[in-house]
């Protein structure tokens, strides 16, 4: 009978503790979200938010676009701001470029020797390439309209456009539809230029672009939109946005670091990881903005998808850190040919994961 009494009241005391006890609260669980609809969000959110914001360009509105990244927007928002293009890039990107310079004079002072005219910005168009291959056609809008007139009215006339679509080499398209243009547009003064890897770059990145008054060159890969990365609570809130201009650290390291942009983060990764078997630890940095990144590398191997851009990256971070610097800088960069149709040819001519852990290990003397 004590023995019984001992074990009731044990009970009460263990069920007394469990109600007192706080449930656990675990970590949000991170979502996966593939880079277009990554993409497709960040529009959606921004058309939402701000009314001035409209799409337009080649099938991007009955056909959810050529890459579907604009899939569902036409059914939501309508003709008047989901906006199909006939092929004519130059004609519809100068109408984009005209609907972000309209303007409203708020208030208009004479005075005897001056004018003073007060500008409200107008509207906010996404401008979208099918592949900035086509872009050519409509150099002189983007370059000679919406660059030059923000940079050469030294802020005065905003210009609020986003110009976007895949960008450099994809898969068996050959030589007339992989050109990289990260090179071209980022010679050219009034540009921001933007090179998204994955989903938080996509999602933040873009929205950061549409809500700039620059007119910003925004370069996706056609080879990223169907792979996904995890995304935070936080990456999913509608407010969360990607800095223009920051580069960003993916992996710690000690020994090296390796910085790129678009598709190659992932195979400078990759390669870290194969190397951390070997006793190499690869610092990775990840460069979303082509233009006023911050890098402060200590001994570096760099991987680009264009060569143009390694050089002038090299320089602008090599010369400054010269004295910091253990090793030169080393460009890993595509083959100087026309991009072969071949697939096997084609994987020889862009760079690999084996040709940055070559390259590594040479400047690392291994």
């Amino acid at each position: 009978m004590a023995s019984l009494r001992c074990f009731l009241r044990s009970g009460k005391k263990a069920v007394s503790v469990v109600l007192r006890r706080e449930l656990s609260k675990s970590s949000p669980v991170a979502v996966q979200v593939n880079v277009r609809d990554a993409l497709n969000q960040a529009m959606d959110e921004e058309l939402e938010r701000d009314e001035r914001v409209f799409l337009l360009g080649e099938e991007v509105a009955q056909y959810d676009g050529a890459y579907k990244v604009s899939r569902g927007l036409w059914k939501k928002y309508g003709d008047k701001r989901i906006i199909d293009t006939p092929i004519t890039e130059m004609g519809f990107a100068g109408i984009a470029v005209g609907a972000a310079f309209m303007t409203a004079f708020s208030s208009c002072a004479w005075a005897v020797s001056s004018i003073m005219l007060c500008f409200q910005a107008g509207l906010r168009p996404i401008c979208e390439f099918m592949t900035w291959n086509f872009s050519m056609q409509a150099i002189d809008q983007v370059i000679n309209s919406a660059a030059k007139t923000y940079y050469m009215s030294a802020g005065v006339q905003p210009v609020p456009i986003v110009f976007r679509g895949p960008n450099g080499s994809s898969a068996g398209v050959a030589a007339q539809h992989s050109q990289c243009f990260a090179a071209w547009y980022g010679h050219c003064p009034g540009l921001k230029v933007v090179s998204p890897w994955n989903s938080e770059d996509a999602r933040g990145l873009l929205k950061a672009a549409i809500r700039d008054d620059n007119p910003v060159v925004f370069l996706e890969n056609e080879l990223m939109y169907g792979v996904p990365f995890d995304l935070s609570e936080e990456v999913m809130h509608k407010d969360f946005v990607v800095p223009i201009g920051k580069a960003k650290v993916e992996r710690q390291g000690t020994h090296i670091t390796l910085v790129s942009h678009s598709r190659c983060v992932g195979f400078c990764l990759e390669a870290a990881a194969v190397l951390a078997k070997e006793g190499v630890e690869c610092e990775v940095r990840k460069g979303g903005s082509l233009q006023a990144e911050e890098h402060h590398p200590n001994r570096e191997a760099r991987g680009w998808q264009h060569h143009v851009v390694g050089v002038l990256c090299c320089r602008r971070d090599w010369c400054p850190a010269f004295n910091y610097l253990d090793a030169p800088a080393v460009r890993v960069t595509g083959v100087d040919i026309p991009m072969p149709y071949a697939k096997i040819l084609e994987d020889h001519s862009v760079p690999q994961i084996k040709d940055i852990i070559f390259s590594v290990k040479k400047v690392l003397n291994m």
